[in-house]
């Protein structure tokens, strides 16, 4: 990501959970705030032709399934008496503005690069969307600082167990980068758990699937922010285990269909992508 300046993915991302709001019912995630977080200019240009800003539909769906199974592992986490949550690379995520849980039962740290956690705090003013007490903003620039002092400066208690998510990041993140941040996640005490998606080498497409990935690498590439980091799962479940998870659990586009778009009329689906949860 350029110096300065915040992530266009980010935005592309924020538009596809938008654009869901509008096209697919039922929803599998329901976001009151998705069009407005975009901004007045993007949210009267998605409003107008939904279609034209959503891409494909199986990339929509991978973005608003991805979220859904996150928050689904959060309330799992709270039940179990986590109060901590961690979003890393938080984005235009609503979450934290949409919170039903009191700041006694949930506090939520938004972990983001500088420029655009300061954007999105623009996106908020504008969009008029309160900042709730419950939330602590982490500026991060994940190659160059460490999670756990980012963290530490915004009132993360690491002596208690958390939540974390890292959706829409892993890929963007050199393996070194990828692998130490999970190192501390994995170092926090049991019960923290972290759900982040992440992307397979081509090697691992079938045709259509690595021709869509070219033209979709290429796009992001022009934009400068490019993929950079693939793995294959057994490999990172592997990974995962050595650095000191006892349960990890990957999810698959076929079992992702199963679970959250089965029997559906309209045929919205995943075609790729996969989901990983990795406990401590």
């Amino acid at each position: 990501m350029a110096e300065g300046r915040p992530s266009i993915t980010a935005q592309g991302a924020a538009i596809l959970r938008a654009a869901h709001q509008l096209l697919d019912e039922p929803k599998i995630l329901e976001d009151p705030l998705a069009l407005s977080i975009i901004g007045k200019n993007s949210e009267s240009l998605v409003r107008a032709d939904p279609e034209r800003y959503s891409r494909s539909r199986a990339l929509r769906a991978s973005v608003a399934v991805r979220s859904r199974y996150a928050e689904d592992r959060l309330e799992a986490a709270i039940a179990r008496g986590v109060r901590q949550y961690v979003l890393l690379g938080a984005g235009l995520d609503t979450f934290a503005y949409r919170n039903p849980h009191p700041g006694s039962l949930l506090r939520v740290f938004e972990v983001d690069h500088p420029a655009t956690q300061f954007w999105k705090r623009e996106r908020l003013r504008e969009a008029e969307i309160a900042i709730p007490d419950s939330l602590r903003f982490a500026p991060i620039d994940f190659e160059r600082q460490t999670l756990a002092d980012g963290l530490a400066g915004a009132g993360f208690d690491a002596t208690k167990p958390a939540y974390f998510s890292m959706l829409g990041v892993a890929i963007y993140l050199t393996t070194s980068a990828l692998m130490e941040t999970l190192r501390f996640v994995a170092s926090l005490p049991v019960g923290t758990e972290i759900v982040f998606s992440y992307s397979v080498p081509a090697s691992l497409l079938t045709e259509n699937q690595r021709a869509a990935r070219e033209n979709s690498a290429r796009a992001v590439l022009e934009i400068g922010e490019p993929w950079i980091s693939f793995y294959e799962p057994s490999v990172l479940e592997a990974d995962l285990q050595g650095l000191g998870f006892g349960t990890v659990v990957d999810l698959g586009p076929e079992e992702t269909n199963q679970r959250y778009f089965k029997d559906r009329a309209d045929g919205l689906r995943v075609s790729g992508g996969r989901l990983m949860r990795a406990g401590v």
